[in-house]
């Protein structure tokens, strides 16, 4: 079955492309969701001129990606964690703490954007991609630093 995808579904295509996907997927998925329409000749037709809605929208995304990579681009995230022996963390540092660290900072970004591959086991400086949308990434500097250790 072939559709039109209405929105980017990763794995699957970009908004605007005709796709084919069997048949459940489409009805049960894609379709209920308004992710997609049917390939129709009306809605083949459509599609021409809805294309350039399509590619102002994207191009206002992009631009809107572009301003917050921009403010993104260098900033430094000091997380403090508990460390012992040979600079060692107690626990690690995740993407989902480097998340919770730029909200703080009033910078909402999905934790599943933050190209970690391994958890932080140590202290030290460490630059790491965030990806703002499709193409357009920045790259900010976590400093992961000994807690204090009051007595």
């Amino acid at each position: 079955m072939e559709v039109i995808l209405r929105e980017d579904v990763q794995h699957l295509g970009a908004m605007g492309e005709v796709v084919k996907v069997k048949p459940g997927y489409a009805r049960n998925f894609l379709l209920p969701r308004g992710m997609a329409v049917e390939a129709s000749r009306k809605n083949l037709a459509a599609l021409d001129h809805q294309k350039a809605l399509i590619s102002v929208k994207r191009e206002r995304e992009r631009k809107a990606a572009r301003t917050e990579a921009d403010r993104l681009d260098g900033m430094v995230v000091e997380i403090l964690a508990r460390s012992g022996e040979e600079d060692r963390l107690y626990g690690s540092v995740t993407n989902l703490d480097i998340a919770q660290h730029l909200a703080e900072r009033g910078v909402k970004v999905d934790r599943r954007r933050i190209d970690l591959d391994d958890p932080i086991k140590r202290l030290g400086t460490y630059r790491i991609l965030v990806g703002i949308a499709h193409d357009v990434k920045a790259t900010i500097t976590v400093k992961v630093l000994p807690e204090a250790v009051s007595e």
